[in-house]
């Protein structure tokens, strides 16, 4: 029976979804005006485990994940560049994409862009109106009246007394209140700009997420997630927008996934703290990234340095060995449920998927293959690791590839390599084939020496 921690109720629920046998869930996808960072990364890998594990366990699943294509910091970049935003947005995209499908994000069933859905966040803004819960300044702005909605506040758990207290509150002559948020913004010079029945302008960031969802998987569904930075104001102020509008339930379960921390704190390109996927996949396996991802609680924070992704290389290795002599398999191989490790595998991933209690199976199952040689529990492993977007590729393939620094052999390099340290052995001479071992390990590759030859992989 699978539980899910919903942020709203602040705690596990199990999980029964509106309609049986089908899972519509949303989460709050990117703003493509620069690359992704690893942080981004994070969020996008926690879903992706969620999204695979709802399919593993039979469900039809529904996956939004949407592209906000209009927003201040691609008007800025856009300008800085001398381009348009759409030749900004248009170029981000396919970076984003060719980013993610190295980290071995499945993509999501619909992704869509905010640009294409403004005519409902209009409509939107006039159903708020109309009900008293958001109101035409005279600067041509629309704003959401947040004292109208008795609910607001439930997700954050911030009262409306504490927010009036606080000091993340904008100021904004045009607001009745300083807690009131911006639906409809009126256009700027220069700026990107759509008609409304206030005048041109665009929308605000909140509403996007309200009118995208709901046009893609109705005004009720099961489940929305995001960064847990995004709790309040996003999440709360969607919430206003979408129950002040119909008058129900808008989410069911909540799911916010835990920080990637650099130095204790959240990365971040507002803190300057970051390093892109693009960089780090430089030096690094995109696997080996998504295990150091996925191998943490989703909640959990997870700490970010090059000493753990090279901790979690190694780990990723000791899997990926334990195939390297058995062979090739259907990584869509039936996986036997109610074996022990499948049991126990599916009782972590069914307590609020936590990929950390079903990795140590796998580091178990790893164990046992290199100990009982099994061709049959090599297969139910792989299937397993398949199920979290491990272990996809040829064991020999990943283990002798990966990025290769300018001091470091290639392949053929070091297949010569290895015909010339077999012929010192022969000939006797081990100090020739000691000397080719330490070059060959001091640029990053490893020899093991078997009944069936010498096999390399990368350090």
């Amino acid at each position: 029976m699978l539980t899910v921690y919903n942020t709203l109720a602040r705690e596990k629920q199990v999980f029964k979804p509106i309609e049986p046998g089908r899972v519509r869930m949303y989460v709050c996808g990117m703003t493509v005006y620069d690359l992704c960072h690893i942080g981004h990364a994070r969020m996008l890998g926690a879903f992706d485990i969620i999204y695979r594990w709802l399919h593993a366990s039979g469900y039809q699943v529904t996956y939004v994940r949407n592209i906000t294509d209009i927003e201040d910091k691609i008007i800025k970049r856009a300008g800085e560049r001398g381009i348009t935003a759409d030749e900004l947005v248009s170029e981000t995209i396919a970076e984003m994409n060719a980013d993610l499908a190295q980290l071995y994000l499945l993509p999501p069933t619909h992704e869509p862009r905010a640009t294409q859905h403004v005519d409902g966040m209009v409509a939107m803004t006039e159903k708020l109106i109309a009900k008293g819960r958001a109101y035409a300044a005279d600067n041509g702005d629309v704003y959401y009246a947040v004292r109208q909605f008795p609910g607001y506040g439930k997700l954050s758990g911030k009262s409306l007394d504490d927010l009036q207290a606080g000091q993340r509150v904008e100021v904004d002559k045009h607001k009745r209140d300083p807690l009131d948020f911006v639906l409809w913004k009126a256009a700027k010079p220069g700026e990107p700009s759509w008609p409304s029945p206030w005048g041109p302008g665009r929308p605000g960031w909140h509403i996007e997420c309200s009118v995208m969802s709901e046009h893609h998987l109705g005004s009720h569904f099961d489940i929305h997630g995001g960064g847990e930075d995004l709790q309040f104001p996003h999440h709360e102020n969607e919430i206003a927008q979408s129950e002040g509008c119909h008058d129900h339930t808008y989410v069911n379960y909540w799911m916010h996934n835990g920080f990637l921390q650099l130095g204790g704190e959240k990365m971040s390109k507002s803190l300057g703290n970051f390093f892109t996927i693009r960089d780090v996949l430089k030096a690094f396996d995109g696997e080996a990234v998504r295990f150091l991802i996925i191998r943490a609680h989703y909640r959990s924070p997870v700490n970010y340095s090059e000493e753990l992704l090279h901790d979690a290389k190694a780990g990723l290795d000791r899997l990926y060995t334990a195939l390297k002599n058995t062979p090739p398999d259907d990584v869509r191989a039936p996986i036997h449920w109610d074996s022990d490790y499948a049991t126990r595998f599916k009782t972590a991933m069914d307590d609020d998927f936590n990929t950390a209690d079903a990795v140590a199976v796998l580091f178990e199952m790893a164990g046992e293959v290199n100990r009982s040689g099994s061709h049959e529990l090599a297969s139910q492993f792989k299937a397993l690791a398949n199920v979290l977007g491990l272990l996809q590729r040829d064991p020999v393939a990943y283990l002798q590839g990966g990025p290769v620094s300018g001091d470091e052999f290639g392949a053929e390099q070091v297949e010569a390599l290895i015909a010339a340290r077999l012929e010192a052995r022969k000939a006797r001479n081990f100090a020739e084939s000691d000397r080719i071992r330490d070059a060959l390990l001091k640029g990053g590759v490893v020899l093991e020496d078997g009944p069936q030859g010498t096999t390399w992989r990368r350090a």
